[in-house]
């Protein structure tokens, strides 16, 4: 008997605001475009919106108080939710849930971020959290662990020493979601990318060269959430939500090698069953790309390949433009933008509509991740053009 919430709702509305250096606007000011680009979007007026959902980055500034900043009237949903980047999809399930179950009619969910500064490094945003650690919290910083690159660097070492991975697999990443930001009008790299190139950028922590790591970027971005039944009558094709799951691994050292296995993996599961599906089902994929070892993490733990088997899969052009599986086709958080996990949803609804123009891929089944955390937290849907 197929889930009652199988394609039972739709992101119907999506707000871009503009992405990478934006200078003299607060993270708010961004939600605010964003949402009102959504609700332009969808055909919709801010009174035909019931349920917001928020999500502040690194930097913070966002809070309940959006929703009267963007002069929203009485809502019948307001929450602010942070699992991380696996935010976005968890924003996205709870608001499908809610709608499908009439506790709101359409549900605005927003990420908003501005931690860039004129004159000041990306290196600086995480400076800055680092300064409001105190006692014991400080510990990984008195050895050098700052942030969270050294960890994800020890996971993507973790993979070489069990598997082989090589500094080319990660690179094959890095130089084909470069290939897809350079057909993408919202990306902020576009330059043409080679393995040569990728080697010769400068080394930010073994085996991370600078390109294996995500921007930093300022900007906004809203979905709108719907009924099905009512998103076909709105301005834009519905990307109907087949599967959702969400998997949370609060506990790493009770998992096997949790730096090469993935909560993706149990997410994925939820979801595929929700949409009655398989990996072999999926025609393209968005998946969250903090750094370019979680792409390659995330392509094994949902099935795509076997685990270990990531490295030759990327680097025998899978994921690049004219591949098998179309991967981050707007050229992801490493070479697009950053606004967490809306940055493969954003892409993932484009992709639903048929909106991509020349990096158009096969979109019977969009696959869109979101991680949080050092593999923490993972949130997971599956969208289609198709109601059923």
């Amino acid at each position: 008997m197929p889930d009652p919430l199988r394609a039972a709702t739709a992101i119907c509305g999506l707000g871009l605001t503009e992405m990478g250096p934006v200078y003299g606007r607060s993270a708010t000011d961004l939600a605010t475009e964003a949402i009102l680009l959504a609700l332009e979007d969808a055909g919709m007026q801010k009174r035909d919106l019931d349920g917001l959902l928020i999500n502040a980055g690194v930097s913070g500034g966002l809070g309940l108080s959006l929703a009267s900043a963007a002069g929203l009237g009485e809502l019948g949903l307001l929450n602010q939710m942070n699992s991380w980047g696996s935010t976005a999809g968890a924003m996205l399930q709870f608001a499908a849930m809610a709608v499908h179950h009439g506790i709101a009619n359409a549900v605005a969910c927003v990420f908003a971020d501005a931690p860039l500064e004129p004159g000041k490094s990306s290196g600086s945003v995480y400076g800055a959290l680092r300064s409001r650690r105190t006692g014991m919290s400080t510990l990984n910083g008195a050895y050098g662990n700052f942030g969270p690159i050294p960890w994800y660097a020890m996971a993507a070492q973790r993979h070489m020493d069990l598997f082989g991975t090589t500094q080319d697999h990660l690179g094959a990443i890095a130089v084909s979601t470069r290939a897809w930001a350079g057909m993408s009008p919202h990306a902020t790299l576009r330059s043409k990318l080679d393995l040569e190139g990728y080697h010769a950028s400068r080394w930010i922590i073994e085996p991370f060269h600078v390109l294996d790591c995500c921007l930093v970027s300022n900007g906004g971005v809203a979905v709108i959430v719907t009924r099905a039944d009512r998103a076909r009558d709105l301005a834009q094709p519905p990307a109907y939500i087949h599967g959702m799951g969400q998997a949370h691994n609060i506990d790493p050292a009770g998992l096997t090698d949790s730096a090469v296995h993935t909560p993706a993996k149990h997410s994925g599961e939820t979801a595929y069953r929700m949409a009655g599906a398989t990996p072999a089902d999926v025609t393209c994929a968005e998946l969250y790309d903090c750094y370019s070892y979680t792409v390659l993490a995330s392509l094994e733990d949902y099935g795509f390949c076997k685990k270990g088997e990531g490295g030759p899969f990327v680097a025998d052009g899978n994921i690049a433009p004219g591949g098998a599986l179309p991967t981050n086709t707007g050229g992801g958080q490493l070479s697009g933008y950053y606004m967490w996990g809306m940055t493969p949803i954003s892409e993932a609804v484009i992709q639903a509509r048929g909106q991509g123009g020349e990096r158009q891929a096969p979109n019977d089944l969009v696959l869109v991740s979101g991680n949080g955390g050092l593999f923490s937290h993972n949130a997971t849907l599956l969208l289609s053009p198709h109601a059923a």
